[in-house]
């Protein structure tokens, strides 16, 4: 019983951090957010806050988290799973621009300027981050799978399809996951490429790793963004750095 109300408690205490953090997001943008502001409101030490969302980065990560959730939601609703995939994906995109004139400040940390110093964690923000583009191309794929696309598009003249599809015979989608590098190469090769990304995503050296399934522009390389050294707590150590 005990146990239970300390969630519910706790539970509480982070959804008013969580509702102040928005306000003062809107009030005074991303990059001025601050713990012991909220805390002031609250009327609490800034040691309590502490102990619900540790930092700053924890802050703006529940807000990223919740914004992506919200927008997505809001696009999920709107598409419906209609009989009409051209309605749907309207009703969609109509949502989305509503959400984003609404809450311009939530659409700003989403899709704006990145904030400085903060890297958005990938195994937490990868999944709600995808979510609305996902609803969107589950529509388009329902509507594939239904015969409802025209057929009678012309093909695609460019000299980066026939690499296109060689990177389409080496991935399976997915394959870039940052969690759990889901997926299952169909080739030798996409199987090392397989081995090569999930190695870079689990060496904490990068908040950002890009393999070549990820879209058209990234089919002939890998994309790392490196973190700080000083972010790099799994393998810092005594020894001085090799850069």
């Amino acid at each position: 019983m005990a146990s239970t109300k300390r969630a519910a408690n706790r539970a509480a205490m982070t959804a008013e951090i969580g509702r102040l953090g928005r306000e003062h997001l809107s009030t005074h943008g991303a990059a001025q957010l601050s713990l012991r502001a909220i805390a002031r409101e609250m009327g609490i030490a800034s040691s309590a806050v502490y102990r619900y969302v540790p930092s700053r980065d924890d802050l703006l990560t529940l807000l990223l988290v919740e914004a992506y959730n919200d927008l997505a939601a809001s696009v999920e609703k709107a598409l419906g799973g209609g009989a009409d995939p051209r309605a749907d994906i309207g009703r969609g995109a109509l949502a989305m621009r509503s959400w984003a004139v609404v809450d311009p400040a939530r659409w700003a940390l989403l899709y704006g300027s990145p904030v400085p110093g903060y890297a958005a964690p990938a195994g937490q923000t990868v999944g709600p981050g995808t979510r609305a583009v996902r609803a969107f191309l589950q529509t388009l794929d329902a509507a594939q799978r239904g015969g409802l696309l025209r057929a009678d598009l012309p093909t695609p003249d460019d000299p980066l399809v026939p690499e296109l599809v060689a990177v389409a015979a080496d991935f399976e989608p997915g394959l870039g996951d940052a969690v759990d590098c889901v997926g299952q190469p169909m080739t030798q090769g996409g199987a090392v490429l397989k081995v090569l990304q999930c190695q870079l995503v689990r060496s904490g050296l990068f908040y950002l790793v890009l393999s070549p399934d990820y879209d058209d522009a990234h089919h002939d390389h890998f994309h790392l963004e490196a973190r700080p050294w000083s972010q790099r707590p799994q393998v810092t150590d005594a020894r001085q750095a090799i850069h």
